[in-house]
Parts: C-alpha cells; sequence; structure tokens
C-alpha cells in the first residue's frame, strides 16, 4: 500500500486534516475529521471496555497470577512542576539536536544519517535528513552536487562503508549537512527540552513557569495514595487513563505516527515486588494479543524485548508492540506501545526526591552541597496490605499504548484495493478500508432502493431504530452500487437495503463489507442481527 494514497483518502473522506490548513497548516499538529473522530473514540473505547470498564476481577484471566482489579482517572493536562523534576523529565526529557548555520534548518542527531564518499580527492559524510523517504538516493545527490558531478558520472564516487548515523561521526568539519551546500555547516550537537512551557496565571513571570505534561503516567502516580485511601482497590490493581499528551519534537513526521499533541492509553499497574516478573509477562503478552484480534496482520505486528542496552535504568524487562507502516523502509517496525517493568522507581521518587540513574541500588541524585537535587513530596506512597499486615512499595508494569499511533496503524491495516461487481454485475475496482466493526465509524448504512413504493419509510424506521444504538448512516441518491462503494471506502462493514421484497414479506438485504456476502434477516430483527455482527 503507498502511503500517499492513504493520506489523500484520510483528506478526501474526513478521517484526518492537517491543523490550521487555511493558514498553511503547522507541522506536527493533526486535526481529526467527522469520520477520523468517530475512529480514534471506538479505538480509545475499545482500549477502555477490554482493559477497564469490561474487565472480570473475579476471575484469573488467562496468564495472570490472580485475580485483579482494575480503575480509571482522568488528571490535569498542567502539574506541579515538581512532579517533572522528581520523575527525571525536567532534567533528562531532551533530544540531541544539530543545527545548520547555512539552512537555519534543525535536525535531531540521531536521525540524521549519510555515507562516507570520495571523489576528486576529497572525502566527506554525505547526508540526509530524517524526512527523507530514499535516504541513500537523496545522499547520492546530494554528493554528486557538492562535487559538481552529473548523474551519469555517479560512478566516479567511490563510497566507503554502509549508510550510518551522524552519531558516529565525531569531525563535524566533514560532514555535508542535509541542506548544506558546504562542509562543517553543523553545530555540535545540544540538548534540546521536549516539554512544552507555558505560565500559570495572568500575572505571573519565570517563577510561575510550568509544562504541559509529555506523558499521562505521572498523574496516576501522584494520585497512588489518593486511589487507594478512596477506594477499596487492593494489590495488584491497575489504573487506566486515556489523555492528551504534549513533546515539542524536533523533527515531527509521518504523518501522525510522531506529533507533538498526541493521545496516550496507559495502564499502571501496581503489584508484589516478588510477582512482578510474572504480571510483566503477562501485561506484555496481552497487549500484544489485543492488536492482533482488533484486526492488525500477524506478519506486520511483532513483539520485541528491548536488549540489556536499551532499557532505562531503573527497568528490568520493557517490550514494544511494533507494526511495520508502509512510511518505513522494507523490514523495519515502529513502536505502538511499550510494555515497561518500572520496580518501585516512580512511586520512590515521588516520595524521597529524584533519584541518580547511575546508582545501583538506586539512591538520591545530590547536588553540589550534598542536598537532594529535587525534594520529593515527602508522603508516604508505600502500601500495607490489610490481610499480611505487610508493608512494601509496590512495583509497577505500565502498559503505555498511543492512541493516535493505533488509529493510524488500523488505517493503515484496514486500506485495501480489490474489485467488486456492481449493480450490473460487472466487476468494478475499490477502495475498502477493512476495518474492524468494534472501531469503523459508522457500523451499517441503510438504503431503499429506489425513493418510491414505500421502501424510503421502511428504511427510516430501520435507519431510527439502529441509531439508538450504533452510529449508522442513511443514504438514498444514486445508483445502490454507487451507494455501497461510498460506504465501502471509510470501514463501514455492513449495508442494509430495503427492496420490493421488504414491503411483502419484511425483510431487508444485508451485506458484508469484506466478503460481499448478502442474506435476508426479518425487519424486526435487524438491530439484534447488526448487535451480534459488530459486537458478537
Amino acid at each position: 500500500m503507498e502511503m500517499e494514497k492513504l493520506v489523500s483518502l484520510c483528506k478526501r473522506r474526513g478521517f484526518l486534516f492537517q491543523s490550521s490548513e487555511i493558514y498553511g497548516g503547522i507541522n506536527g499538529f493533526w486535526d481529526y475529521g467527522p469520520l477520523g473522530v468517530e475512529l480514534k473514540r471506538n479505538v480509545k473505547e475499545a482500549w477502555w471496555r477490554d482493559m477497564v470498564s469490561g474487565h472480570d476481577d473475579l476471575t484469573t484471566m488467562t496468564g495472570a497470577p490472580e485475580p485483579y482489579e482494575m480503575t480509571g482517572l482522568d488528571c490535569t493536562i498542567i502539574m506541579h512542576p515538581q512532579v517533572w523534576k522528581c520523575s527525571g523529565h525536567y532534567d533528562l526529557f531532551h533530544d540531541y539536536m544539530v543545527d545548520c548555520r547555512q539552512s537555519k534548518k534543525r535536525y535531531r542527531h540521531d536521525q540524521v544519517v549519510g555515507r562516507w564518499v570520495e571523489a576528486k580527492g576529497q572525502k566527506i559524510f554525505a547526508t540526509a535528513g530524517s524526512d527523507s523517504d530514499q535516504p541513500e538516493a537523496d545522499i547520492e545527490r546530494h554528493a554528486l552536487k557538492f562535487f559538481g558531478l552529473r548523474t551519469k558520472q555517479a560512478d566516479q564516487l567511490k563510497w566507503d562503508g554502509a549508510m550510518v548515523s551522524l552519531t558516529t561521526v565525531d569531525d563535524f568539519s566533514q560532514v555535508l549537512g542535509p541542506d548544506a551546500k558546504e562542509l562543517g555547516t553543523l553545530t555540535e550537537p545540544r540538548e534540546y527540552n521536549l516539554m512544552f512551557k507555558t505560565i500559570v496565571g495572568a500575572l505571573g513571570g519565570e517563577e510561575n513557569a510550568a509544562f504541559l505534561r509529555p506523558e499521562t503516567a505521572q498523574g496516576i502516580f501522584v494520585n497512588f495514595k489518593n486511589v487507594v485511601d478512596s477506594s477499596r482497590v487492593r494489590v495488584p490493581f491497575g489504573i487506566a487513563q486515556v489523555g492528551k499528551s504534549f513533546r515539542n519534537e524536533i523533527t515531527p513526521r509521518n504523518f501522525t505516527f510522531r506529533s507533538r499533541e498526541f493521545e496516550q492509553m496507559e495502564i499502571e499497574f501496581f503489584c508484589h515486588p516478588d510477582a512482578s516478573p510474572q504480571w510483566y509477562t503477562y501485561w506484555r503478552n496481552r497487549r500484544f494479543q489485543w492488536y492482533i484480534d482488533m484486526g492488525l496482520s500477524g506478519d506486520k505486528l511483532r513483539l520485541r524485548e528491548h536488549d540489556p542496552d536499551e532499557l532505562s535504568h531503573y527497568s528490568t524487562g520493557t517490550a514494544d508492540v511494533e507494526y511495520a507502516f508502509p512510511f518505513l523502509p522494507a523490514g523495519e517496525f515502529g513502536e505502538l506501545e511499550g510494555i515497561a517493568h518500572r520496580g518501585d522507581f516512580d512511586l520512590r521518587s515521588h516520595m524521597e526526591g529524584k533519584l541518580d540513574p547511575d546508582s545501583n541500588p538506586l539512591t538520591l541524585e545530590l547536588d553540589e552541597n550534598g542536598k537532594p537535587l529535587h525534594r520529593g513530596s515527602g508522603k508516604d506512597l508505600s502500601y500495607r496490605d490489610n490481610l499480611t499486615n505487610e508493608r512494601f512499595t509496590p512495583h509497577v508494569i505500565e502498559p503505555s499504548a498511543g492512541a493516535d499511533r493505533a488509529t493510524l496503524a488500523f488505517l493503515c491495516e484496514a486500506y485495501n484495493e480489490d474489485e467488486a461487481p456492481d449493480e450490473k454485475g460487472k466487476l468494478q475496482s475499490r477502495v475498502v478500508m477493512k476495518l474492524h466493526p468494534r472501531i469503523a465509524p459508522i457500523k451499517a448504512a441503510v438504503f431503499p432502493l429506489v425513493k418510491k413504493d414505500g421502501m424510503p419509510e421502511v428504511a427510516q424506521d430501520i435507519y431510527r431504530a439502529l441509531k439508538k444504538k450504533f452510529n449508522v448512516f442513511y443514504d438514498e441518491t444514486g445508483a445502490v452500487g454507487r451507494r455501497y462503494r461510498r460506504q465501502d471506502e471509510v470501514g463501514t462493514p455492513f449495508c442494509i437495503t430495503v427492496d420490493g421484497e421488504s414491503i411483502s414479506d419484511k425483510t431487508v438485504t444485508i451485506r458484508h463489507r469484506d466478503t460481499l456476502e448478502q442474506w435476508r434477516v426479518k425487519t424486526d430483527d435487524v438491530v439484534s442481527e447488526i448487535d451480534k455482527l459488530v459486537n458478537g
């Protein structure tokens, strides 16, 4: 599937628009259109239903050590600045960037790639930026232009080694920046904080600075004691949250995959330290299976365990659910969700203060005077088991999913081009979005075959009955074959047609989007039939 075709469909049919498009847009921000907002809302509701509201806390789930409870929160986007200091985001949440003195562009250091090449007695490191769809071809064109060579003279370029990251280069004087005409225009890498800064209060100054949250997790951690004290939950239990997060990405790219404003679906699961390895395995496997159940293909989906050198300093295990997005090179995968064993790092940080990432076991990070670098709340966030009287600081397993990335993956997976017969039985090419019925924006469309003989009245009654339970669509314009194709293109799984036979025997035809199978159902049974097909 060509990504350009999906992007075009998303705008044409109202899934996604670039934010502020009439003013030229703003990079890294996207608006969900009438169909897109329904799709994303369905993804979030399916996640919440499957993980939280529909959870059976009386039964031991397959693979779980014991039964557990689930509950939820909705925390504020702006929190006390000390939250981000103790969590480590204030000091550590950054990327390294390089600036080009010539083009005035900024690049993320680890996303600039290049190759060493020699020609005319000079050896340089020619590069391409992270927005390049064909980096090797762009690097060659860039090198040819620098050396004053034509395409037919490409054999004069002597390449030394494969394409590598700019992070492997120490001497920038021989680097040809992605948009530069001369060597040595890139600055040395420097830290760039990814949090959006704001000021609280109309008369506030720098002392009133705060940040838009870069993740939803910290709101759960700082409310751990409130949840335990105000409810009857017992460890093990999970707290879920769906909400907006903000990261000032240097190079947002690949449609909605990397944006500056995005939505997360996160669970912080609190458990006994001794049982945490089993819980990590349980959540890792369960979250991977969820994507398969919702329609992502097994050969495009993988569960990748992090190597030891990839792990955060506090983590004893992290796995990523990854998907082979079509904008990535063949064989590469992009992260959909991370499942991390965070230990007791977060609760301890908000109790004691910022912990030293280089210490093992973890101890407080101190300033030049030997005082805590960032003080914690001083509140006791440990947990006492009222059955065993044991007190401990729970370990945390964190499944953290991106609602926007999941929505994008479902769109990519759903896009298909095939052939289907029109109303005359002639095969015609069609675009069909094979979205899982649970997340499809429109669950069913209702058509009267013609606008006469009582068919519109029957169709409208069916539409109104379905509308009480589902998002459905009514359409009586154009040939029925064209109406089918309009619904196929937006992913509507079922179309209901009222015809002449419906008037006499009170039955209608239901058509399946993917198989094109058609069958008749009594008019009174349409709602229950669609309910079974969508939720069964």
